[in-house]
């Protein structure tokens, strides 16, 4: 049965290919820099495919096809941190390297990727996810603080792109970890670090 998420995308398969990016204009990035900012309400408007796409490339997407490196750092290239994009209709990750979304879990979830009340409202919810065994002979020490610095890129440039599409963010730490894991299926090696609300501003049209 085809079901819609709340980006007015309609799948049947749980794998889902993105429209190419738009990786033309866009805010100068000084003006970026200016216009960033943290908002904690938003409306109710989804994001559309399009802009879903943009969000997905500008967070982690690959801007290099001929290595897969990505649009944000990451430590001895590890690429350890997984975006996992929750919606109305269910939990998808997001593979930068085909630029497509994998459904992970059925259903809303939004609720689970913080303790705020906003975070069930808000359209889009971004959830961080380190894989530690991808950091090859790093110590837990180690892979605690580079997993922290790699996801740090990440929602730096989810607030960036936000600030040039006129879209609200929010970065989050305070989520249930447990709980929003055992929802996602995580393995005891993936493990959630940081939450990113996503939507457009109250009043905004869209």
């Amino acid at each position: 049965m085809m079901s819609r998420m709340g980006t007015g995308l309609m799948q049947e398969t749980g794998a889902i290919k993105l429209p190419p990016p738009e990786t033309e204009g866009g805010m100068p990035l000084m003006q970026a820099l200016k216009a960033r900012h943290s908002t904690r309400t938003f409306g109710s408007q989804p994001l559309s495919l399009q802009v879903l796409s943009n969000l997905l490339w500008a967070a982690s997407g690959v801007n290099r096809s001929d290595t897969g490196q990505r649009t944000a750092p990451s430590a001895h290239d590890w690429r350890e941190i997984d975006v996992v994009v929750t919606s109305a209709e269910g939990a998808y990750r997001y593979g930068p390297s085909t630029h497509m979304l994998t459904r992970v879990a059925a259903g809303d979830l939004r609720h689970l990727t913080g303790v705020q009340d906003f975070v069930a409202l808000a359209p889009v919810n971004l959830v961080y996810v380190a894989n530690l065994d991808r950091m090859n002979e790093a110590d837990a020490e180690d892979k605690a603080f580079y997993s922290a610095t790699d996801t740090g890129f990440i929602a730096q440039n989810v607030y960036l792109y936000c600030a040039s599409a006129g879209l609200a963010a929010v970065v989050r730490g305070l989520v249930d970890r447990e709980a929003l894991g055992v929802a996602l299926g995580l393995d005891r090696h993936q493990h959630v670090t940081l939450a990113q609300s996503v939507g457009y501003p109250v009043g905004s049209a869209g």
